[in-house]
């Protein structure tokens, strides 16, 4: 994010330099950090609406594999260029059913049927588990260190703007940036362990376009990851997106004759969406192997 500079001096050259450096500086936002969440809580149903929500169900498909990514040659000849090696990787994108089920505080069950078999991921809010009997592993296991750190980071399932003060996460503008044609404010959110992440709101509907979400380890680099919000619509007096695509950037590499193409969004198509349903309590406890591939 570019921010504007103030360039002093006696000469034209650097009169100039300030003209071009304003031309090229993202726009400021003419409203405050606290007007943009305001209006975004309220474009989303209400505050009130949202602090009535105990808990939430989501009920959809997730696509995996379309994974089409290739690496094309910066500066190959078209002979050479089609000797070269492609991807291996499934083309053909799967929709594979699952279900998410959310509870305060920061509770989550991921649910998704694979190949005939139940995958789970469980995290009570202080711990985690996963079983993935695709990788025939059909023991429960604890996440790992990283796992971990990354599901206490997710967002509660109000979001992250919803009572961000009483969440103890600071908000800031970045200024103006264009998303996908549509004028947006950048916003830096600063959570109160010190981590931060940036999310992007509509300039017009005031609805949230996209948020960085945890970095990829691809070939052994990190790469940037996107989360884009589409297809809102009223649910139970809030607004849903129920469609989310997740895009993996590639990354510039000036040293390699190769330079990597982009990597085909995953999308999260939700079909179905429950506000308050009962769960028991033993649903965000650790599962049992036995018991969870019987849900088919």
């Amino acid at each position: 994010m570019l921010r504007i500079k103030l360039i002093v001096g006696m000469t034209l050259a650097c009169a100039v330099a300030a003209a071009m450096a304003a031309d090229t500086t993202t726009p400021r936002s003419s409203l405050t950090a606290a007007e943009i969440v305001n209006k975004n809580v309220a474009a989303r149903g209400g505050l009130q609406a949202w602090r009535s929500v105990q808990s939430m169900t989501f009920q959809g498909k997730l696509g995996a594999g379309g994974n089409q990514r290739t690496t094309l040659p910066a500066s190959l000849p078209d002979k050479k260029a089609a000797a070269l090696p492609t991807d291996p990787r499934p083309k053909e994108e799967v929709l594979l059913p699952f279900v998410m089920e959310m509870q305060r505080p920061h509770k989550v069950r991921f649910e998704l049927q694979f190949r005939g078999q139940a995958a789970l991921q469980v995290y009570d809010g202080e711990n985690g588990w996963k079983l993935r009997p695709y990788l025939n592993r059909r023991e429960v296991e604890p996440f790992t260190a990283d796992e971990a750190k990354a599901a206490s980071m997710q967002a509660e399932l109000d979001g992250p703007l919803i009572d961000y003060v009483a969440k103890g996460t600071r908000v800031d503008v970045e200024g103006m940036e264009e998303v996908e044609d549509r004028d947006t404010y950048r916003l830096k959110l600063t959570m109160k362990n010190g981590q931060s992440i940036h999310l992007w709101i509509d300039s017009k509907t005031f609805l949230e376009t996209k948020i960085e979400g945890q970095p990829r380890r691809l070939d052994g680099i990190d790469h940037p990851v996107e989360i884009y919000y589409r297809d809102y619509r009223p649910t139970s007096g809030l607004e849903i997106p129920y469609l989310l695509e997740t895009k993996v950037l590639p990354l510039p590499n000036p040293a390699s004759r190769v330079k990597e193409n982009p990597i085909p969004a995953e999308r999260i198509l939700i079909e179905r969406v429950l506000v308050n349903p009962k769960f028991e309590a033993s649903l965000f406890s650790k599962p049992q192997a036995e018991v969870a591939s019987l849900n088919k």
